[in-house]
């Protein structure tokens, strides 16, 4: 696993850095009213990513919940636990993308 950034990322912030800025306040405004520690509140997030079939969020969490503390394991069951309520497909592409991040250098 890698803490590299996405192109389309890099991109973004090169393109739009007031977007990017104001973005990050608003997310730093939101953690620091969570009640979550940072490996749930990642964890949290890796979940909502799953529900939304948003892949690059999902790569995203997945490297930002393992930096955080979280194991693989708990990650792979975040992507279980969609089966029941997101449905088996989301469930098994999100599988893909946390064996994706996983197995990168």
């Amino acid at each position: 696993m890698s803490d590299y950034l996405p192109s389309i990322y890099t991109k973004f912030l090169a393109q739009f850095p007031e977007v990017a800025e104001a973005q990050g306040a608003v997310a730093q405004a939101v953690r620091e009213r969570t009640p979550f520690d940072e490996r749930t509140d990642r964890l949290l997030k890796l979940a909502m990513a799953i529900g939304a079939q948003a892949q690059g969020a999902v790569k995203s969490n997945v490297r930002k919940a393992l930096q955080a503390g979280a194991g693989l394991d708990e990650v792979r069951a975040v992507a279980l636990g969609a089966i029941t309520t997101c449905g088996f497909p989301t469930a098994i592409a999100a599988l893909g993308w946390i064996e994706e991040v996983a197995e990168a250098p």
